[in-house]
């Protein structure tokens, strides 16, 4: 943990990948055709944490989908690149466009596709059912598998690091006291 700590302590953006990441993997189609995609709410909760201690997020994925677009933009995330099954491009222009060396990127992945962007950044993270690829080129592996929590685990991880979970937890602490009080 001591190599993910220093790693962490330096990262200023994290970059997750959807499909077996934010989300299981499974690709739910209807009968019109249209994609289906469930995101774990804790999951989205440690994404505005991470939003709110001043750590920027982004989305590289594979595929296209408007739910992606949607459910991202709730979350504040600023930098979406879909359609992507070379990834490398998209994360140079990302890297371009927010001016951040390597060491202040994250990546967490889970397939083969995501090898390329995770040999690049700072901390490059696996959910813990991954390819055996990615868990061999990552540099800190979830206990959670993608889409149950695995991307909580690493927003909390990367903010303990950082020295900015214990205040965050506080101010939902002192919410709640508040709440009480009324």
């Amino acid at each position: 943990m001591t190599d993910f700590n220093t790693r962490a302590r330096a990262i200023e953006l994290v970059i997750f990948d959807v499909d077996g990441v934010m989300t299981d993997g499974s690709l739910y189609l209807g009968d019109d055709g249209q994609e289906y995609k469930a995101f774990h709410s804790r999951d989205g909760h440690g994404m505005t944490m991470l939003r709110e201690a001043g750590i920027a997020m982004a989305v590289i994925t594979g595929r296209r989908s408007e739910v992606v677009r949607i459910r991202m933009e709730s979350l504040g995330v600023a930098h979406v690149y879909q359609g992507q099954r070379d990834k490398a491009p998209a994360y140079a222009a990302l890297r371009a466009a927010c001016g951040l060396e390597h060491a202040q990127m994250a990546y967490v992945g889970d397939d083969v596709v995501d090898v390329p962007v995770m040999r690049q950044v700072g901390l490059a993270v696996a959910v813990a059912d991954a390819h055996p690829l990615v868990k061999a080129h990552c540099h800190w592996q979830t206990r959670l598998p993608g889409g149950r929590g695995a991307v909580r685990e690493v927003c909390e991880e990367l903010l303990a690091a950082q020295g900015k979970l214990d205040a965050l937890l506080q101010r939902y602490a002192a919410r709640l006291d508040v709440a009480e009080q009324a």
